[in-house]
C-alpha cells in the first residue's frame, strides 16, 4: 500500500491543487488572527463568524479528497471505490459546524446574564478579513461535492426568504434573475448574513452602548448557521443510508417499465437502488426470463436501458422453471405378481402425505401393527404415554389417498374388504391426531 508521502507528492502535481492548498494556507491563517481579535474584543458574534470560516477549511480539505478520489481505483476491500469517502466527510463538516454553533448559543445564553464589555477597535477589520475569506473560497474552488449537495439538498429557511424576496425584485429589475433566481448559494448567504450582523453590532456598540447586541447576534448566526446546515446533513446522512433519492424514483419506474418490455423479460425480483455517492447511483435485480431466451441477449439488452441511469449496476439472469418433480410409483401389472394376496396388496397401494415427506403404506393384506410400523409408530395399547404437544405437532399427518387410474382393477369379492381397510386406516389417523 502506497504511504500517505507518496500520495500527497502525485497528489500536488496537479495545478488544481496548489491552487486549493493556497487557499487552505489562507484561511488557516485568517482563522489564527480571527481568533486572537475574537480574544482581544470580547466579541462572541466574531467567534461564531470564525466558525463559518473554519468550515470553509474543511470544505477545501473534502475538496483535495475528491479529487484523490477521482484518481483511486476499486480494490477487494473496497469494492464500489472510495466515493463514499467524501460523503462521510461532508457529513462530517457539516455536523461539526452545527456543534459548534450549538456552543455558541449556549455561551450567549449565558452572557444574557452577565455580558461582558465589547471592545470595537478590531471588530470591523475581523469582519473585512472573514468576508473575504469566504468570497476566496466560494468563487476561487471548485468543490464538486459541496456544490452537488448545495443543489440537491432541500432549502433552508434563509434562502426561502431570500427566494422571495429576490423574487419580488426580479419583477421589478429582471436583470438581477440571473444572479438571484432560482436559489442563492446559501454558503454566500451565511457570508453576507453574518458580515450585516456583525456591522450591525458594531454600530450600536459605538452609538448607543449596546453590549448585548454582541451577543444577540452570535445567536443569529449560530442559528442561520445550522438552518443552512441542516439539509445537507440530513441529505449526506440518507446517502449514508443507501436510500433511493425521491427525485430518482420516477425515473427508475420508468426505466423498469421499459425494460420489462424486452423480449422474453418475464419479471423483475429483489430489485434493490441506492445512492453509492453525490450524483452516482448504485443498483442490483434479478431477471427472469422464458426458458428459450438468450440470456446474454437479454442482459444486454436490460443493461443498455437501465446504464444511463444507475451507472453502477448488477443484473441476474436466470430462466423459468416452470417445471415440478412429481413423484411416481410404478407398480407392476396384475398378470406378473405370483400370488392373488400379493397382487391385492400392490393394486391397493396408496401414498400417505406426511409432514416430512410422501410416504407409501400397504393396503388391506397389511395388518395394523404392520401399517404402525411402516410410520414409525408402536401400535396402540391400553398404557399410553401421554405426549408432548412438540411430539404432537410432529407426528401428526393427514393422510391423502391417490389410487393410479391405469392400475386400478375391479375385485367384486374384495370390495368389502378394500372399503373396511381404507375406514380402519382413517379411524387410525384419527386416533393419533387426537392423541
Amino acid at each position: 500500500m502506497p504511504s500517505l508521502k507518496n500520495e500527497l507528492q502525485v497528489l500536488f502535481r496537479e495545478g488544481r491543487v496548489k491552487r486549493i492548498g493556497l487557499l487552505i494556507i489562507i484561511n488557516f491563517l485568517c482563522c489564527l488572527i480571527l481568533l486572537t481579535w475574537c480574544a482581544s474584543t470580547q466579541s462572541l458574534a466574531l467567534r461564531a463568524y470564525t466558525h463559518t470560516v473554519w468550515f470553509n477549511v474543511l470544505s477545501l480539505l473534502t475538496c483535495l479528497l475528491s479529487l484523490w478520489v477521482e484518481k483511486q481505483r476499486p480494490t477487494s476491500i473496497f469494492t464500489f471505490g472510495y466515493e463514499r469517502f467524501e460523503v462521510v466527510a461532508i457529513f462530517s463538516c457539516t455536523v461539526l459546524a452545527q456543534l459548534a454553533s450549538l456552543f455558541i448559543t449556549k455561551e450567549s445564553l449565558e452572557r444574557l446574564l452577565d455580558q461582558p464589555e465589547i471592545h470595537t477597535g478590531r471588530l470591523l477589520f475581523g469582519t473585512g478579513i472573514a468576508l473575504l475569506s469566504h468570497l476566496l473560497v466560494i468563487y476561487g474552488s471548485c468543490n464538486s461535492a459541496l456544490d452537488h449537495i448545495i443543489a440537491a439538498a432541500s432549502s433552508s429557511w434563509l434562502q426561502d426568504q431570500v427566494t422571495d424576496i429576490s423574487q419580488s425584485l426580479c419583477s421589478i429589475i429582471p436583470a438581477l434573475s440571473g444572479v438571484l433566481l432560482p436559489r442563492v448559494n446559501p454558503m454566500l448567504l451565511i457570508a453576507f448574513a453574518g458580515a450585516g450582523a456583525l456591522f450591525l453590532t458594531n454600530f450600536l456598540v459605538e452609538m448607543k452602548n449596546y453590549h448585548l447586541m454582541d451577543s444577540l447576534a452570535a445567536m443569529a448566526i449560530a442559528s442561520m448557521t445550522c438552518a443552512t446546515l441542516f439539509p445537507m446533513s440530513v441529505y449526506s446522512g440518507k446517502v449514508l443510508l443507501q436510500t433511493t433519492p425521491s427525485h430518482v424514483i420516477g425515473q427508475l419506474e420508468k426505466c423498469l417499465r421499459e425494460t420489462l418490455t424486452i423480449d422474453g423479460v418475464l419479471e423483475f425480483r429483489n430489485e434493490h437502488f441506492w445512492t453509492l455517492s453525490f450524483g452516482k447511483l448504485a443498483g442490483s435485480l434479478h431477471v427472469r426470463i422464458r426458458r428459450e431466451a438468450d440470456e446474454q441477449l437479454v442482459l444486454a439488452q436490460v443493461v443498455t436501458c437501465l446504464s444511463h441511469l444507475v451507472p453502477v449496476l448488477t443484473v441476474q439472469v436466470f430462466k423459468d422453471d416452470w417445471s415440478r418433480g412429481i413423484p411416481v410409483v410404478s407398480i407392476p401389472p396384475l398378470t406378473e405378481l405370483s400370488s392373488p394376496s400379493l397382487a391385492m396388496h400392490h393394486s391397493n397401494s396408496v401414498f400417505v402425505k406426511m409432514a416430512g415427506g410422501v410416504g407409501t403404506a400397504s393396503g388391506p393384506s397389511t395388518s395394523a401393527q404392520e401399517f404402525k410400523a411402516q410410520e414409525g409408530m408402536a401400535a396402540p395399547t391400553n398404557h399410553v404415554q401421554p405426549l408432548s404437544s412438540r411430539q404432537a405437532r410432529l407426528n401428526t399427518f393427514s393422510p391423502t389417498f391417490v389410487l393410479a387410474p391405469e392400475h386400478s382393477v375391479t375385485m367384486p369379492g374384495n370390495i368389502n374388504t378394500v372399503e373396511s381397510s381404507l375406514r380402519t386406516s382413517e379411524d387410525k389417523s384419527n386416533i393419533h391426531h387426537d392423541r
